[in-house]
């Protein structure tokens, strides 16, 4: 009788979590798909609807102010100091000025930047950082407009969203410190690190591979070029190294690794997608910007703006793609300020800074086959 009632008491426990789970709405999310690269291999996007929707939402660009009246004196002639952007008229001046200010420092306002007793005192750092960072847009609207941005172009908020810091910066990782005794050696990995999707993954690749112009052509390839090896090839690490980086792209656009990949062959660019060598341009703008752009500031920016081991806040693809394969979803920001279009203004430009011209890629690298 005792083996009876618990046999029907299992069955009644059984069914009870059979109509439980049925009924609570645990179903599959719609999902929404975007097919990346040739039919049939499965190179495709794939998130939640709502996920994507929500995307969208947090990538929407401001809307530009308002176009200033042509004409009239020239703003070098009207404002004291006026080192980059002289020649814009007053007005129009006066208007990306504000836009600045929205897309900066909105709750800040003008004394972020700016001494209001002496407008053109140069004595706060963010005024000096500011002026560099208006080069650097323009640098990058201008020197990387082919190969990168295109006409879509980017501004100061593609990057900060309204905050004086960028969300997505990045400093040199000391790793974890021992309070006392012998101090850890992990090799660089081993600890759950955001920065490459909370694996174990070594954890210092974007000072390996974001940080310097003159990285190694091979430094992210790892992959050998003959069926079996020739010569000695490169150890784990260097692969490891290479997924953490990959998996840091893959989750600063929002995307898999079909996006840029045909992953029947990962190393074939013939069947990879033209996103990948936007990625691989990609890459080296970075580099670009983290040594003339952001590593010169080391003493302009006070202290309390360095990281642990007192480097300068640097930046990777996080920064301006904020989750999505588009910032700001593709919107042309730069259509309404084409002051920032423009040339790399010369003025005030720190010593030792050589104008770049734009990567090329390895003569030997094919073209990807064009979008299905």
């Amino acid at each position: 009788m005792r083996t009876l009632l618990a046999v029907a008491g299992a069955v009644a426990a059984l069914f009870l979590t059979i109509a439980m789970l049925g009924t609570a709405g645990w179903t599959r999310p719609p999902m929404a798909q975007q097919q990346t690269g040739f039919r049939g291999t499965a190179m495709d996007v794939i998130e939640t609807r709502a996920n994507k929707a929500a995307k969208i939402e947090a990538n929407q660009a401001p809307a530009p102010a308002d176009p200033a009246e042509p004409g009239g004196e020239k703003a070098s002639a009207v404002y004291q100091n006026v080192k980059v952007l002289g020649d814009l008229s007053a007005d129009n001046f006066n208007r990306l000025m504000a836009s600045m200010t929205e897309w900066v420092a909105p709750e800040q306002g003008c004394t972020y930047c700016h001494n209001t007793e002496n407008m053109a005192d140069d004595s706060l750092y963010q005024k000096r950082v500011a002026r560099r960072m208006l080069q650097m847009v323009q640098h990058i609207n201008s020197t990387w407009k082919e190969n990168h941005v295109h006409e879509a172009g980017v501004t100061c908020y593609t990057c900060h969203r309204g905050q004086p810091v960028p969300k997505n910066i990045w400093f040199e990782n000391p790793g974890p410190n021992a309070g006392h005794g012998v101090i850890p050696r992990n090799n660089g990995q081993n600890v759950a690190s955001p920065q490459v999707g909370l694996t174990s993954l070594p954890y210092g690749v974007y000072a390996a591979f974001y940080a310097h112009k003159n990285t190694p052509e091979d430094a992210i390839r790892v992959n050998a070029t003959s069926a079996l090896p020739e010569t000695k090839g490169k150890p784990i690490q260097d692969a490891e190294k290479t997924f953490a980086i990959m998996i840091s792209m893959a989750q600063s656009l929002g995307v898999n690794c079909t996006f840029c990949h045909n992953t029947r062959s990962v190393a074939d660019w013939s069947t990879s997608t033209p996103n990948r060598v936007a990625a691989w341009h990609g890459i080296r703008m970075v580099r670009d910007l983290n040594e003339d752009y952001m590593l010169p500031l080391s003493e302009t920016l006070p202290p309390n703006r360095h990281g642990p081991l007192g480097d300068v806040p640097k930046m990777n693809c996080a920064t301006c793609h904020n989750g999505a394969n588009k910032p700001l979803n593709g919107a042309h920001v730069v259509e309404a300020y084409p002051e920032l279009a423009g040339p790399v203004a010369s003025a005030d430009m720190p010593a030792g800074v050589p104008a770049q011209p734009a990567a090329t890629p390895d003569p030997a690298m094919p073209a990807p086959a064009p979008k299905p």
